[in-house]
């Protein structure tokens, strides 16, 4: 469904992409990993025909620099930043966007549904959850049935639970063949939902792998910090480090260093001492072990 060949993308003297080459066949999906600044958000407003570009781009079939807008006829975008109406209601926005596009046989309320947004039809932009905006801008991305789906870090601005109900809504339109195409830096949504992961850096391809070969190359480091009452503190900081875990007072809170599969060794330890987690942030980022995947 994508092929790009030998893709260089320049900005004046920066190349924010050098020389990339990637296929991505019907029903994949595939995820752009990297730093701010990899060239992940480069990557796909190429794809889309919005840069001019060196290289060769096809999208399902049609060659994006001569068909760009056919091509696009192919894809659905959610961006990073969205910029509805904000009085808008949820039908609103769509029946806009169904007009405006000239597709004459969508299915509004199905398409409201099909992303979880049923019961807030009436709802007006301003007035939905993180998540609910992130529904609702999938939803207008798949109005026209697009075969192929991109989406630029799209749970970004969302909270642990909207993250993990928004991956189990693409889980679904990638097990009804759609190819899905996302950039992210957040390793447990990769994981559940790509079936490869392009690694970018500085605008280069280190690695295109699966995502357990993935895991063995990167070392995916976990920052926690969790915040339990003052008083708390030490007997909390005493439970995790018989667990083994590399914990520490910071501040107000309690940092440790994990592995993905450690996660939810912290909250269990606390849970069953009886002691109360006031609130929790969670960083996690990645090294390269043995060079290039």
């Amino acid at each position: 469904m994508i092929k790009v060949k030998h893709l260089t993308k320049r900005f004046g003297a920066l190349a924010a992409v050098r020389d990339l080459s990637f296929e991505i066949p019907a029903g994949q999906a595939v995820a752009l990993w990297g730093p701010n600044g990899a060239g992940k958000t480069t990557v796909m407003h190429s794809l889309l025909g919005v840069f001019h570009f060196e290289g060769r781009i096809e999208v399902a079939g049609f060659n994006v620099t001569r068909n760009a807008k056919l091509a696009r006829g192919y894809v659905g975008f959610v961006p990073q930043r969205l910029s509805f109406l904000p009085d808008w209601t949820a039908r609103d926005t769509l029946d806009f966007f169904t007009r405006l596009r000239k597709v004459t046989d969508a299915d509004i309320d199905r398409l409201l549904e099909r992303a979880g947004l049923g019961e807030h039809l009436h709802a007006r932009f301003n007035e939905l959850s993180g998540g609910m905006k992130q529904r609702l801008a999938l939803a207008v991305a798949l109005i026209s049935n697009p075969p192929i789906l991109m989406l630029d870090e799209p749970t970004s601005n969302l909270d642990p639970g909207g993250r993990d109900d928004f991956i189990s809504l693409l889980n679904d339109l990638k097990a009804k063949g759609k190819t899905i195409l996302f950039s992210s830096h957040r390793y447990e949504e990769v994981e559940s939902l790509a079936d490869r992961i392009l690694v970018l850096e500085r605008g280069e391809l280190i690695a295109d792998c699966a995502p357990e070969a993935f895991r063995r190359h990167l070392r995916i480091q976990t920052h926690l910090r969790l915040y339990v009452g003052h008083d708390q503190v030490p007997e909390a900081l005493a439970l995790l480090r018989r667990q083994g875990l590399e914990a520490y007072p910071n501040g107000r809170g309690i940092q440790l260093e994990l592995a993905p599969e450690e996660m939810v060794i912290p909250f269990r330890v606390l849970s069953d001492a009886g002691i109360r987690l006031l609130d929790f942030n969670l960083i996690q980022d990645w090294k390269e072990q043995h060079g290039k995947a």
